[in-house]
This record gives C-alpha cells, sequence and structure tokens, in this order.
C-alpha cells in the first residue's frame, strides 16, 4: 500500500517513523511501562509529523478566534500553528498533500499515549485515496491560561493507514466463553497462572520476584500453544523517502 506525501510549500512537513519511548515511560519505576507489548506497538503504529519551529500557545477561556495567543520562541521563524477556528482550538498546517491506495484512508490524530498537559489532540479520518486538498491537525485546550509550549522537533501529528469499510464489515456479536471449550480451558489456565503468579510476587526469594513480570504476550505463548507467526514484538516502518 503506498502512502505519498506530496509537500505544497518549500517548508514541508518533517515526517519519521514514530518511535516506541515515550518520556511518561522512560520515568516509569524500571521503566515497567514498556512491559505492555500493546501499549509499544500502539507508540510506533504510524508516522509522526513534527514540529519545526519551537512556541508558546495560549488560550484565555474566549470562543472567539483572537482567544488563543500563540507565540514564536525564535526570530522571525514562520509557526506551523495558529488559532483559526475559535473555540480554545490550536491549529497545525501540514503543508502537503497526502495520498493513499484506492480504498484507503488515513487516520489523524495525536501521538498515540503522548501525554501533554493543559491540552488535548483531536483526531479525524481523511479519505486520502480521491482528497485534491491539504487538512489540518487540530489540539483543544483542556484548561484556559495554562501556556503549553511545543519544542523543536516535538510531534504534534500521527498518521497511519486504514481501510475503509472495514468496521462497516464487522459482525460483531456476544457469545457465552462455554460454546469454545478450548478457549475457556485456556482463559482458566491462564486466570489460575495469573492469580498464583500475583500472589507470589509478595513471596520473598520466589521465581516470581525472579522474573518481575510475566512474558507470555510478549513471547506470544498461550496454554495452549504459540501465537500465529505474525505476533509481532516491535514494528520496522520505512521511512519517506523523496524519489526525486
Amino acid at each position: 500500500m503506498r502512502l505519498v506525501c506530496y509537500p505544497t510549500s518549500d517548508d514541508g512537513p518533517k515526517i519519521v517513523a514514530a518511535p516506541v519511548e515515550r518520556a511518561w515511560m522512560e520515568q516509569s519505576t524500571e521503566r515497567f511501562a514498556y512491559r505492555c507489548l500493546p501499549l509499544n506497538i500502539a507508540n510506533s503504529h504510524g508516522w509522526m509529523v513534527l514540529n519545526t519551529h519551537p512556541f508558546i500557545a495560549e488560550w484565555n477561556g474566549d470562543s472567539s478566534v483572537d482567544g488563543v495567543l500563540v507565540q514564536s520562541r525564535g526570530r522571525d521563524l514562520p509557526l506551523l500553528a495558529q488559532s483559526h477556528f475559535g473555540c480554545g482550538i490550536l491549529t497545525f498546517h501540514l503543508h502537503a498533500l497526502f495520498r493513499t491506495d484506492p480504498g484507503y484512508d488515513l487516520m489523524v490524530g495525536g501521538p498515540l499515549n503522548h501525554l501533554k498537559d493543559g491540552i488535548q489532540p483531536l483526531s479525524g479520518v481523511v479519505e486520502t485515496d480521491w482528497l485534491p486538498f491539504t487538512f489540518t491537525m487540530n489540539w483543544r485546550f483542556t484548561r484556559k491560561m495554562t501556556p503549553v509550549a511545543f519544542e523543536r522537533n516535538e510531534p504534534f501529528c500521527m498518521i497511519f493507514p486504514l481501510k475503509r469499510g472495514l468496521l462497516e464489515e464487522s459482525e460483531p456479536e456476544i457469545r457465552s466463553l462455554s460454546q469454545n471449550k478450548e478457549l475457556s480451558d485456556a482463559f482458566k489456565e491462564f486466570s489460575n497462572d495469573r492469580r498464583n503468579f500475583i500472589r507470589d510476587l509478595k513471596i520473598q526469594g520466589s521465581s516470581a520476584q525472579s522474573q518481575k513480570w510475566q512474558k507470555d504476550y510478549f513471547r506470544g505463548s498461550t496454554p495452549s500453544g504459540s501465537a500465529p507467526s505474525s505476533h509481532r514484538t516491535k514494528l520496522r516502518l520505512k521511512e519517506f523517502k523523496s524519489t526525486e
């Protein structure tokens, strides 16, 4: 599936494959947050667009466009962000057209699992297989009179493709676990192992204390066997490259 970026100005977007690292995860005790594989996969599940010129923005609580003040932290640097919609919304311009293969949309939102105090990223799904114009990335302030800084090379947007219609094709249903004996037995075994592991974590010198955490999901192992070969512990995304 092709994902093409067409810069619309000389100051085109700076895009990188999303890293697994997050500041708050680095600061967790013994970096335990990285033990959660679903978090790690989500962190790197796409590409990040980076802010090129540092600035500070603040919302005074007013719903007008003038309610958000954006101030550069450098000399005569063009800012990617401005107040455009009002209602405490900060708008970033990507200066690019994105194009996906037919039938694929682009998920556009804030960097996954990236925390930022005082402001919240908004998300959108864009039909980029036909769209001939640009879109914006928007954040909404959650508190007034709270200055928020966006540093140089800080991610302000994250993108990844989605197959259009997949949700509509899904047929959700609820079944009794007893209808699937193999799954039920595996769940009971997991539950017992989990209960015993948590109990043994409190016992000095126990195997559980030595292991620190259960690694079954990371390893792709289950009570009844192993995960499929498509099980992933990390993503390896290609970087955007110029064909010119």
